[in-house]
């Protein structure tokens, strides 16, 4: 895997899908700039506008977010940064702006003031609670959406309080990501009509679409750790082994059951059957006991070639060194550093009948 000149790792699966598209960011905070840089890993044209007084806060000043980008530092408080704004604006397929909700119209930099210049322009908001509702002019932080949506009182054990998670669920996925959506959706529609739109994402939506499973009829969560995939059965469930790390055990079906407990060296004639709810305190005793006996990496080459769904617990800079992330090019070296690469990724069909 190789480095492109725009700063985006290359290979046969980085197809330029989005080349000719251009983005005007106006720089914030997580989910904004991360929708920008995925919509640049795909080939669009971004350029980054930065307050005067920006400073970067990541290792050596910078930012996997920056990647692919542009920047400019333009005072849009002033009149030649709003014009210089809409300069770019008026050429841009797309712009993106974090603020609170009326601040980019006190800048004369909302969806009418741009719409005027460029009517054909996706214009892209986002925010954590929306552009309206009692708390659209309150501040807030991953912790305080994924809290209000309710996916925060899933997370933990039954006895513990909530644990927040890192800021993922409802920055990068309920945020940054269903932004990028957001903009791909409407840049379609701007191509078929010739009329732009408003993009009004907000971290609260996003997080509670993806929690839409658990409003299914008969599919109520039960409290924290006590559902199917937060630990309440014991085949889905993370053990600790000798060295005091842990293996991850996603064991649901039958036949990955038996190819565990057969691969552990349990005899399931001896345990209560895998479905019954009574017995999964023995299942996980018995579970914690074998995993307890050997270290990770001695389980890790047990079950690399057991379809048992059993896989070790990786911390997040070990990940890169795993066959399968390397086998894949998860990981690519940007200068020096280590960052995960563009996803999803796009094959070019080199044969109409690579099609059939």
């Amino acid at each position: 895997m190789t480095r492109s000149d725009s700063g985006v790792a290359s290979g046969s699966h980085r197809v330029p899908v989005l080349t000719g598209v251009k983005v005007v960011e106006i720089s914030g905070l997580g989910p904004g700039p991360f929708a920008a840089m995925m919509l640049a890993d795909h080939g669009a044209e971004v350029v980054s506008l930065r307050r005067p007084d920006y400073v970067k806060r990541m290792h050596e000043g910078r930012s996997i977010f920056d990647r692919g980008k542009r920047t400019e530092v333009v005072d849009l408080k002033s009149d030649a940064g709003r014009e210089r704004a809409l300069e770019l604006i008026k050429w841009a397929d797309v712009s993106i702006e974090g603020f609170r909700p009326g601040t980019a119209e006190r800048l004369r930099l909302g969806p009418r003031d741009c719409h005027a210049v460029n009517p054909r322009l996706v214009y892209a908001r986002m925010t954590g609670w929306g552009q309206e509702g009692p708390l659209a002019q309150h501040g807030g932080h991953d912790i305080n959406y994924i809290g209000l949506i309710g996916y925060l009182a899933q997370v933990g054990r039954p006895e513990t309080p909530p644990v927040p998670p890192l800021n993922i669920v409802g920055d990068f996925g309920g945020g940054g990501m269903m932004l990028a959506f957001g903009i791909a959706a409407a840049l379609f529609d701007a191509q078929r009509t010739g009329r732009g739109r408003v993009v009004d994402c907000a971290m609260v939506d996003g997080v509670g679409l993806m929690m839409g499973n658990f409003y299914s009829p008969g599919a109520r969560l039960g409290p924290r750790g006590t559902n199917s995939f937060d630990s309440g059965r014991p085949f889905y469930e993370v053990y600790q082994t000798a060295d005091g790390k842990y293996m991850a055990v996603g064991a649901t079906g039958t036949d990955l059951y038996a190819r565990m407990m057969k691969t552990l060296g349990i005899d399931l004639s001896d345990l209560p059957d895998q479905f019954d709810p009574d017995g999964w305190p023995e299942v996980r005793r018995r579970l914690s006991a074998v995993f307890a006996t050997k270290t990770r990496a001695e389980w890790s080459e047990i079950f690399a070639t057991v379809d048992a769904a059993v896989t070790p617990v990786l911390g997040p800079y070990e990940a890169a060194e795993h066959p399968q992330h390397q086998a894949r090019g998860v990981f690519v070296d940007a200068g020096g550093f280590l960052e995960p690469g563009p996803a999803p990724r796009f094959y070019q069909l080199e044969d109409p009948e690579d099609a059939t």
